[in-house]
């Protein structure tokens, strides 16, 4: 069995592939027994991506701020407080985030995005609750702000890398600070190298996989919609990588999602 770690169950563009209630039955048909649906706007989607959690057995959701998102005043106005409420409110919601930076296409400042991610990674150590990171083009910031914040030996704070295509070097420091990494549809495109490279050194406890649905369609589906059903494309490629079975990835990367988001659990 499949966990697709991170999809946008509630993104316009599934609607083009089917309901949510057929996708679900396409990814279990794949072999995909459950998924996280991410929150990207407190303000905005997070009420529709509680409604889809509560609507399936074998899917559960997080609460949080997208970096892209960090500048808006409905979410800056959200209270660390408020956050910490929010996330604690129903059983279904069992991450924070996705939050985290974001300089590439700086839809939000660097100071809105910081202090955004701090705000979420201190709900996080308040709850108990793992912290999903969206990064691009700021490795530095990451790993300084997760350790400003308490992250590494010993802290309450855990989390994974989603999506995960930093340099390496970063991925090791995440990998220091206890934190999971999630590879998506990316690790099977044929110039990501480097990171094929790098998943190969990933230790088999620490991986999850995704999709990032609808975004990011792993080979041979490049450049379509994606859904969660094609995560186990993504599973297939890290086995090889790995020079494993796919059934002992698919089993591995299960057992470290229900370990981190440890308060999911199936009906």
């Amino acid at each position: 069995m499949w966990i697709d770690s991170h999809c946008h169950l509630t993104h316009d563009r599934l609607r083009h592939v089917g309901t949510q209630e057929e996708l679900v039955t396409k990814a279990a048909q794949a072999g995909v027994g459950g998924m996280l649906t991410i929150s990207c706007q407190i303000s905005g989607d997070f009420p529709a991506v509680l409604k889809t959690a509560q609507g399936f057995d074998n899917v559960w959701c997080t609460v949080g701020t997208h970096p892209h998102d960090a500048g808006e005043e409905t979410e800056k106005n959200v209270s660390l407080e408020q956050l910490i409420e929010l996330s604690l409110s129903d059983p279904n919601i069992v991450g924070i985030g996705e939050s985290g930076l974001d300089y590439y296409y700086k839809h939000a400042t660097p100071e809105d995005q910081q202090a955004g991610f701090r705000k979420h990674i201190r709900a996080c150590i308040e709850t108990g609750l793992p912290l999903v990171v969206h990064a691009r083009d700021a490795d530095d910031d990451i790993i300084r702000i997760l350790k400003e914040e308490g992250a590494g030996e010993g802290s309450k704070l855990k989390g994974v890398m989603h999506c995960f295509s930093s340099s390496p070097e970063m991925g090791f420091k995440a990998l220091d600070l206890g934190f999971y990494i999630s590879f998506s549809g990316i690790v099977t495109f044929k110039k990501s190298t480097e990171l094929a490279d790098f998943a190969k050194e990933v230790p088999l406890d620490r991986i999850l996989v995704e999709t990032d649905a609808p975004y990011l369609a792993p080979e041979p589906y490049r450049g379509k919609i994606n859904d969660p059903s094609l995560v186990v494309h993504t599973g297939a490629k890290i086995a090889a990588l790995k020079n494993i079975d796919q059934e002992s990835l698919a089993r591995h990367s299960t057992k470290n999602f229900f370990s981190l988001f440890d308060k999911a659990n199936m009906a």
